[in-house]
């Protein structure tokens, strides 16, 4: 048995954890897959928060991966991260950087076991700030001369790829050198407000040939594995697991939390329970029903017409979901371009739609700190 089939049958322990902190955002990104906004007012109080990084490190979760909204809005931020590294259990976050002030990036910088992700999704003004708002360019950049200046070491730039940002890799690449940082890229996903801008924003097929052979020729690219649809273009591999590790190998935790088995599939279908129920985290991820069906063998299901499937394993749940396509059924990126197809006959309005919606009407976007 191969690495990836032991895999799909699931671990004792996720490998590691997205948990979203928060719903609170000062940003309104055009493709957040939480649709992130408002604070939702049954977010986990710091106990609650503090139980369940407990049971991580006693199933030995390697690392948590703390994301949003925005993290750095909720007030015990700091206290979370601290309590969770000094338990041995790593931490890595993702934030716009509006935060972090020079002040902040020394506070960050003195933590161990602390791994940081600064979102960009364009190398220059206009291409970021038409998806993630005014001024969040500045801020991110602003974020990454702090990180520096305080000696924080190698932090990542995390880049999601979009049919306007592909013309820019080597620049991304350029950026993240300037800053000693490493170059993490990452699929865009029809989820939340990304289900709304997902058709004008997913790369064309020429850019995803692009992009194929760019990873080939940049193997320090980190991408969470999320490309795998793309090994269908050639017999050369991207560097990754290459499975969809829904409830296998990664879940998610939601603010109040609901644990989800894909971090990019927020939707009571795929919701698995919650860690306030009998058993807590442990429970749901080793006796969920959800899970367990996931961890089943499955089926090539339509893919298995192409031949493909073993390099592409049909491509990513989270995809076909929100786009309305059945889950056996072609990537809407396939890139033998059968999930076109599928796609065109998908009946107007008939794909599902997120659980719950945090955004702020009329969001107005705001700097929170100084830039001097």
């Amino acid at each position: 048995m191969t690495l990836t089939e032991d895999l799909k049958r699931g671990l004792d322990a996720p490998i590691c954890i997205t948990w979203e902190l928060t719903y609170a955002c000062n940003l309104a990104c055009r493709h957040c897959l939480s649709s992130s906004g408002r604070r939702d007012p049954r977010e986990l109080s710091t106990e609650a928060a503090m139980a369940v990084i407990d049971e991580l490190r006693s199933m030995r979760v390697f690392y948590v991966n703390l994301g949003g909204g925005e993290p750095m809005l909720r007030p015990d931020f700091f206290d979370l991260v601290e309590y969770a590294t000094s338990s041995g259990v790593g931490v890595k976050f993702s934030t716009n950087g509006s935060r972090i002030s020079p002040h902040i990036a020394a506070r960050l910088a003195a933590l161990d076991y602390l791994d940081i992700q600064i979102s960009l999704d364009g190398a220059n003004r206009p291409t970021n700030d038409h998806v993630r708002g005014v001024d969040s360019y500045d801020d991110a950049i602003a974020a990454m001369e702090h990180l520096r200046a305080a000696g924080f070491g190698q932090f990542k730039v995390s880049v999601v790829v979009t049919r306007h940002n592909v013309p820019q890799l080597d620049d991304f690449q350029a950026l993240a050198n300037n800053y000693g940082a490493q170059l993490r890229l990452t699929r865009l996903r029809p989820s939340g407000r990304g289900a709304d801008s997902w058709h004008e924003l997913h790369p064309t097929q020429e850019q995803q040939r692009r992009l194929y052979r760019w990873l080939l020729d940049h193997p320090d690219t980190l991408t969470g594995d999320s490309f795998f649809h793309l090994n269908a273009l050639g017999a050369e591999r991207l560097p990754g697991l290459n499975l969809c590790g829904a409830g296998r190998v990664v879940c998610l935790i939601d603010p109040v939390g609901d644990v989800y088995a894909c971090p990019f599939v927020l939707h009571d279908q795929f919701k698995a329970g919650n860690v306030g129920q009998p058993g807590g985290f442990e429970g749901v991820w080793r006796k969920s029903g959800l899970f367990a069906e996931l961890r089943e063998p499955e089926s090539a299901g339509a893919c298995s017409a192409c031949g493909q499937y073993d390099a592409c394993q049909g491509g990513c749940m989270a995809a076909k979901f929100f786009t309305g396509i059945p889950l056996d059924q072609p990537d809407p990126e396939c890139v033998a371009d059968h999930g076109t197809t599928v796609l065109g006959a998908v009946a107007p309005g008939s794909s599902p739609a997120p659980t719950s919606d945090h955004s702020r009407p009329g969001a107005v976007m705001v700097r929170l700190t100084s830039k001097r």
